[in-house]
């Protein structure tokens, strides 16, 4: 040991060996010796180190899973507050708080976190960033990523002293122990490394105080559109025009000679709701249009486009439509009905079939002055004896208004089974409770008088309200 080491401090010692068996036999010595404050340095992963230097689990995985649960509480609250409070905002008809829509962000925010938690907790448990090891100072170590293994005991350890520490090391088979003191190497950062940082740091502030700017400031410039593509969609709602095709129609057909898996059905009372022989009498034209629709062959022929005249009426009044549902009804269809109501329908139509779903109550919320009420299920139009039941399928299927049809959502024996169940609400809605189950009537009347005292007690409510 020179003279110059003697007057520098020492930060620990350092023996090298040519196998990871010998190297795996020293760290079990000094293990065994009491010493807990060291490290191997080895050309490539030795299985079993960990337990020969006596080195506990790292606790590194709990700081990533408290990142992760970090993340996932942070996520659900921020969705929470951003749609259900500060911006309520219906999507796709879901609640405002639906946390199954919320998992997404969840998961995403969870598996951030943790990362972030992994990686920072590895930098702080290992005491990084470090600009300067003394341990790199002996040119020996360069071997360390070659052919060498060394093994070494920090000064900080409780149980270190350098003499003992050296002649426990000379006892392990080692060729080499060298005492590792301060780095000579300057510790200033050098100034162009701060000059860069600082001038990035600055540059990343610019964005942020642009957009502070614009949230404060006006201008009568147009604004600046990133993405004039998403700004001015050419895209239509259902039931619009469109100069993009040459039939104007926004809302596409099906494209001819497609068959849905499981819909191959040749009758077309059945697909279409329409009496088709009662109507190729009254209008052959269109009864020919639709065969061919749904024969998937071309267009009609010339003398049949001649055949067909204007209808004076609007086709919904004239078209002779099924009266009755052509499947038979039971209660597992119905039921079936109820749950693709609920899906499709519930969420303008109301879960009663009154109109009020959720997206009806935001628009009539937020005054949306384009916004078409959605009808109730229970006007008398709606009606079985006025709307036959393939018109309330035709409907389903191709849409009325603003509604689009749901003919490439809904399978054709879950409109008719929707259908059913718009029937069963609307008489629900007239039945006595003669026709109810004698078993359920109690349940009913209880029922009926819990809400006659809350309707009450609303009134009373709005009364005291109105008099103040």
């Amino acid at each position: 040991m020179s003279d110059d080491k003697n007057e520098k401090k020492v930060h620990g010692i350092v023996a090298e060996y040519t196998s990871v068996d010998s190297l795996l036999v020293a760290c079990r010595r000094i293990r065994d010796a009491g010493y807990t404050k060291t490290d191997a340095f080895t050309p490539f992963a030795v299985h079993g180190i960990d337990e020969a230097l006596g080195i506990k689990p790292t606790f590194l995985p709990w700081i990533a899973l408290g990142g992760g649960v970090a993340g996932l509480v942070t996520a659900l609250l921020m969705q929470i507050w951003m749609n259900g409070i500060n911006y309520p905002y219906i999507i796709s008809g879901k609640p405002y708080i639906s946390l199954p829509a919320f998992m997404p962000v969840a998961f995403e925010l969870t598996i951030l976190f943790a990362s972030f938690g992994a990686f920072f907790g590895m930098w702080a448990l290992n005491g990084l960033p470090r600009f300067s090891n003394p341990i790199f100072t002996d040119p020996r170590f360069d071997r360390a990523t070659d052919d060498r293994f060394f093994l070494y005991i920090d000064a900080k350890d409780k149980s270190f002293d350098q003499a003992g520490a050296e002649k426990l090391l000379g006892e392990t088979g080692t060729e080499y122990i060298n005492t590792v003191v301060d780095d000579d190497s300057s510790t200033t950062v050098p100034k162009f490394l701060l000059t860069t940082l600082i001038a990035v740091i600055a540059i990343s502030f610019i964005p942020a105080l642009v957009v502070a700017r614009m949230r404060v400031t006006t201008s009568s410039k147009p604004r600046f559109h990133i993405f004039p593509d998403m700004d001015f969609s050419p895209a239509r709602d259902a039931q619009q025009t469109t100069s993009l095709f040459a039939d104007s129609r926004a809302m596409r057909p099906d494209v001819p000679g497609t068959v849905a898996r499981g819909e191959m059905e040749e009758n077309l009372d059945f697909l279409t709701g329409i009496q088709m022989e009662l109507l190729s009498s009254v209008d052959a034209d269109r009864a020919e249009r639709l065969v061919r629709t749904y024969a998937q062959e071309g267009e009609p022929s010339e003398k049949a486009s001649d055949q067909g005249a204007e209808p004076a009426k609007s086709v919904m009044d004239t078209t002779p439509w099924l009266e009755q549902n052509p499947i038979k009804i039971t209660e597992a269809f119905v039921q079936q009905g109820q749950l693709q109501f609920n899906i499709y329908c519930s969420t303008c139509h109301g879960m009663d079939g009154r109109g009020n779903g959720l997206v009806n109550n935001r628009a009539q919320q937020i005054m949306a002055s384009s916004w078409i009420p959605p009808a109730s299920m229970h006007q008398q139009s709606l009606y079985a004896e006025q709307y036959p039941d393939g018109k309330l399928f035709s409907t389903i299927s191709n849409g009325i208004r603003k509604m689009p049809g749901y003919a490439g959502q809904i399978k054709t024996r879950d409109r008719w089974a929707i259908v059913a169940y718009v029937r069963a609400l609307q008489q629900s809605q007239n039945a006595s409770l003669d026709l109810v189950p004698e078993n359920q009537r109690a349940e009913i009347k209880a029922e009926q008088a819990r809400v006659e005292k809350k309707l009450a007690e609303q009134a009373e409510a709005e009364r005291k309200k109105e008099a103040e």
